[in-house]
């Protein structure tokens, strides 16, 4: 008996994501935990994996964004009828599906994302893999509809760009994005569509992915939120001799200042939990443990993956568990778990030679702190005036969980940690 395959809830507050392209194409073996294909969520891109068994089918929805529990395709055996509307395409199900032969599969699980084609995503997804499903050649042909992709009817219905005017350059005449771009901009459509980079002084226009669109979300919603800064100069002489030493020591990984300042920032953390919060309006949430998130900036957009734990971890294994989250975020193989739980989060721009910033809070954590460059400065040193190697700390916090008193307590820790990382033992 076929077995739906239908759009799965990866996490907790997740109503929808956007089916960038099919890995199997229709008539293709299927086995359980196969990456079926790829989703855009939110927070990551990743592939999903068959629950079943079997021969795809049929895939119901190609691409574009689909509601949780949507059916997007039917795994069965090679020459099992399937009905032409599992409940995936634009209308929904008809009457009956439910006794159709074709029972419903529990959400399938996920897997880590793949690179290749990614920058493509939404807008040429089908068009880049060359997977039609039957919906779609209905869909435009036969009943009077325009065949366009997704993306395209979105820009055209926010543009207000007649489609049934325009000439597609997709596979068999189908319109993309890029003809509702061309028709505004009063350009003719071009004969085929070109990769090519566009030339020298002409716009360029980029989708918002779900990553950046999520982006833009939060750092409006953070800049709402009343924060202060504080900010310290840190001696980094000794903290710059125990990463040397952990370099020593660990031939197979180069520990960072990063993986010091997480340490050190969760053992501070835990001395004063009332940084290690988050305001949920009519209470103020406690943490009993450090989950620190690291800023990465990748390809897609900036993340912050999660060391969970982290005042319980050896600087080693700190290094260890950040080396491999960076790895994934770069390769854009992050899951959702990865991303999720947080606490507090450093954000690191030393090595592009900054000196110091103001990090924008990470909503709901309470605290983030901002690190600049480690750079040479003269400083007085019992009466001298001595060269140092001096990093700048910037820290914002929620002034609506933290007051000023725990919050310099709190930076006051890093700093004493850092110009004498013993004191963590």
């Amino acid at each position: 008996m076929a077995s739906e395959v239908k759009l799965p809830r990866l996490g907790q507050g997740m109503e929808s994501g956007t089916i960038v392209k099919w890995l199997k194409s229709e008539g293709e073996r299927v086995e359980k935990g196969d990456p079926l294909y790829e989703l855009d969520t939110d927070k990551v891109t990743q592939e999903v994996e068959a629950e079943a068994s079997g021969v795809l089918l049929r895939i119901a929805v190609n691409e574009g964004e689909v509601p949780v529990g949507r059916t997007v395709g039917v795994i069965g055996e090679e020459g099992e009828q399937v009905p032409d509307d599992n409940g995936g395409g634009d209308e929904e199900p008809p009457p009956g599906a439910a006794e159709s032969g074709v029972s419903t599969v529990e959400a399938p699980s996920q897997a880590p994302a793949r690179e290749p084609e990614r920058e493509q995503g939404r807008e040429a997804a089908s068009e880049s893999s060359g997977i039609r499903g039957p919906g779609a050649e209905q869909r435009g042909a036969g009943n009077g509809r325009v065949k366009a992709s997704p993306l395209a009817r979105r820009i055209a219905r926010e543009r207000g760009i007649e489609l049934s005017a325009l000439s597609g350059t997709g596979p068999e005449g189908r319109i993309v994005a890029e003809d509702v771009e061309r028709a505004e901009a009063g350009a003719a459509p071009a004969a085929a569509p070109t990769a090519a980079p566009a030339p020298a002084g002409e716009v360029e226009r980029r989708e918002v992915t779900s990553i950046r669109r999520t982006i833009a979300r939060r750092l409006t919603e953070a800049w709402q939120i009343p924060v202060f800064q504080l900010q310290a100069s840190v001696d980094m002489t000794r903290a710059n001799s125990l990463v040397a030493r952990l370099r020593e020591d660990q031939d197979d990984l180069r520990a960072t200042l990063t993986d010091v300042l997480t340490k050190v920032c969760a053992a501070a953390l835990m001395r004063h939990r009332d940084v290690n919060v988050q305001w949920a309006e009519d209470t103020i949430v406690l943490f009993p443990t450090a989950n620190v998130g690291i800023a990465v900036a990748t390809s897609q957009g900036l993340v912050v993956p999660v060391i969970r734990s982290a005042e319980r971890l050896r600087l080693a294994e700190i290094a260890a568990a950040r080396a491999e989250l960076v790895a994934r975020a770069r390769e854009g193989k992050l899951q959702r778990a990865d991303l999720e739980d947080g606490t507090f989060t450093i954000s690191n721009l030393g090595m592009f030679r900054v000196e110091q910033f103001t990090a924008v809070l990470n909503p709901p954590q309470a605290a983030i702190v901002a690190v600049g460059a480690t750079e040479d400065r003269a400083v007085a040193l019992d009466g001298e005036v001595v060269v140092r190697p001096m990093l700048t700390l910037t820290a914002t916090f929620d002034h609506r969980a933290v007051d000023g008193a725990p919050a310099a307590g709190f930076l006051q820790t890093v700093n004493e940690l850092l110009e004498e990382p013993g004191l963590m033992l």
